[in-house]
């Protein structure tokens, strides 16, 4: 412990570097659509730097507006970094506006890697964010699980009060009728802070952008609600901080947040009489004084990552699975109701390809699968096509095709990577379908790998898969073998060893850990250090009862209960069998990830 003198001293060693106001950098980077991101860069103050601290600010605003915090949390032996928002500030892009909330978090994967040419790795990090650049930050560490030091969000803006009576159904149907529009700020500077000076220069700043598109709106309620309700999925040491007066966002949800938080190292604050703009209140120091010894705290503290390999025997989505296997009473209502689901499932296969291929396969199988990545409905009469329509423009099966599209970006630039490095390129896919996105992916290629070699445990996908092969008149270096993906043995011993391996969909299928162990080690023997594997998952799915309720699996009809993966569990199948993740893609639901890892 120390005594009074050498608190004193810390004290004014603290005081000492507050006064020591740093002087920004400023800087941009083009951001995975090539829009140009603005950002601001405080070098720490000290030579012996300790990490990297991002600030993400609140809607409608910039980084400047966070810049304040770069000195008066007095952390001198850490690097500031503090973006600017496509849409926002002085960052290009249509003002209030993104692709998707999905695009705006990618955005941050983005930032994250460029601040790494400083030299700062994940473990280096830690983020403060507040309102909805909270909600953009914690979408991030869910979807990417980055092994980041800490988070902290302030007021995130989980739940926004738009006081009028059904605003949200009113803006979703009128953007469903009219397309896009966009959608002013009502918030007063003055129901933000007490602070007369954070008042004025809000109302005096140019760079404000009052303006927010519809589809950010309602997806940020969507996106919201999707990490409220499966936080457990977050272990990185968290701290919230709630504003006791806020009118802008609601508290509820904050809480739920909170609890359902799986980090052992996690802590909540409400800060009575704050108002929504925490981190710019006229006593933020009270909050202040909360953070910095909790990253302090976090940094110094050995990083030990939650294991997350045994989930398939104790966590809560083997809880989760568990509850959708379990069978319901007839009679009851729930049980009913999924009854007749099933039901119109089987009277709409009497008219729709889709539902017939996967009552006869499973609605899993390879066969299913490539049905939907041909998206064209058929079907007996324009009813028969209506209802094929339908099931095809399912919310999974929008996934499982974006997730087909993702495939191919990565497959494409890592055969481009490994042609770069010298590599002949060796691709193998352990369990293909029919192949029809490999197939796609490497027709697209700029040269053709030297081999492609395609496998699958159902023979009648083989067949299909030899098929369309043979119609595409591809080279005898693109074969289809039928093979157990599984096999341990059979993957170590491939000839020639792959230097791009593929496992698409097939992980999801399986909730045992020791297969997927199983599998990656094989793989693992069989490739050479800076060999590539691309490999999928879902850690999140908005129709999962309905998915084990409803629908059989290739599995003899079973009934197809999936135990999701978090992303973290997934990650560290892979890490453990000796890969180290590189690069993701998610679609804009948040339901499918491919990630590309390398071979150390």
């Amino acid at each position: 412990m120390i005594g009074r003198q050498g608190e004193a001293m810390l004290h004014e060693n603290i005081t000492a570097a507050a006064s020591l106001e740093r002087v920004a950098q400023e800087r941009s980077f083009k951001s995975h659509d090539g829009t140009e991101i603005f950002y601001r860069y405080w070098p720490a103050l000290s030579e012996s730097r300790k990490g990297a601290v991002l600030l993400f600010h609140r809607g409608h605003e910039h980084g400047g507006r966070m810049a304040h915090l770069a000195d008066e949390l007095a952390m001198p032996d850490y690097a500031f970094y503090a973006w600017d928002a496509r849409g926002n500030g002085r960052s290009a892009g249509e003002r209030g506006y993104a692709p998707s909330f999905a695009a705006l978090v990618r955005d941050i994967d983005c930032f994250v890697r460029e601040i790494g040419k400083d030299g700062f790795i994940k473990r280096d990090i830690a983020l403060i964010a507040q309102s909805f650049g909270a909600v953009l930050a914690a979408a991030w560490v869910h979807d990417y699980a980055p092994e980041i030091r800490a988070l902290v969000l302030a007021s995130p803006a989980f739940s926004v009060k738009l006081y009028v009576p059904f605003a949200k159904q009113g803006i979703a149907l009128w953007q469903k009728i009219k397309g896009r529009f966009f959608v002013n700020s009502y918030v007063k500077a003055k129901l933000l802070t007490h602070d007369a000076k954070r008042i004025a220069s809000f109302e005096a700043d140019p760079l404000i952008t009052r303006p927010i598109a519809s589809n950010i709106l309602v997806e940020l309620y969507d996106h919201a609600a999707r990490i409220v309700a499966d936080a457990r999925a977050i272990t990185v040491p968290t701290q919230l901080l709630i504003s006791g007066a806020d009118w802008v966002v609601r508290h509820g949800p904050q809480h739920e947040f909170f609890v359902n938080l799986a980090s052992p190292a996690k802590e909540r604050h409400v800060l009575p009489g704050f108002f929504h703009d925490t981190l710019g209140e006229r006593d933020r120091s009270q909050a202040l004084d909360l953070i910095r010894p909790f990253l302090e705290r976090q940094f110094a503290a050995p990083q030990t990552p939650i294991d997350l390999r045994g989930a398939d025997r104790a966590g809560y989505t083997r809880d989760e699975a568990d509850r959708l296997a379990s069978p319901l009473p007839l009679l009851s209502p729930r049980g009913l109701y999924w009854a007749m689901s099933r039901a119109s499932i089987r009277m709409g296969a009497w008219l729709s390809p889709g539902m017939k291929t996967g009552i006869a396969t499973g609605f899993d199988s390879g066969s299913t699968l490539d049905y939907v990545y041909e998206n064209e409905p058929r079907g007996t009469g324009p009813l028969g096509r209506m209802i094929d329509r339908t099931f095809l423009d399912a919310i999974g099966w929008r996934g499982i095709r974006q997730r087909k599209l993702n495939l191919e970006e990565l497959i494409g630039s890592a055969a481009a990577m490994l042609k770069a490095a010298g590599r002949p390129v060796h691709v193998v896919d352990i369990a293909a379908g029919h192949g029809r996105y490999v197939l796609d992916a490497v027709a697209k290629c700029a040269e053709l790998p030297a081999s492609v070699r395609l496998q699958d445990y159902s023979g009648l996908n083989v067949g299909l898969g030899c098929k369309m092969i043979a119609e595409r008149h591809l080279p005898t270096c693109v074969t289809f073998n039928q093979a157990d993906a599984f096999d341990a043995q059979m993957l170590a011993g491939l000839k020639p060893a792959p230097d791009l391996a593929i496992v698409s969909g097939l992980y999801e299928l399986f909730s045992d850990n020791t297969l997927i162990a199983r599998s990656l080690g094989g793989l693992a023997t069989a490739m050479q250090p800076g060999s590539m594997l691309i490999y999928t998952n879902q850690p999140w799915h908005p129709q999962l009862e309905m998915i084990a309720r409803s629908l059989t699996s290739h599995r003899g009809g079973q009934a197809w209960v999936m135990r999701r993966r978090t992303q973290g569990e997934m990650d560290q199948l892979v890490a453990a069998a000796g890969f180290e993740k590189l690069d993701q893609r998610i679609d804009q639901w948040g339901i499918f990830t491919v990630s590309v890892a390398r071979r150390v």
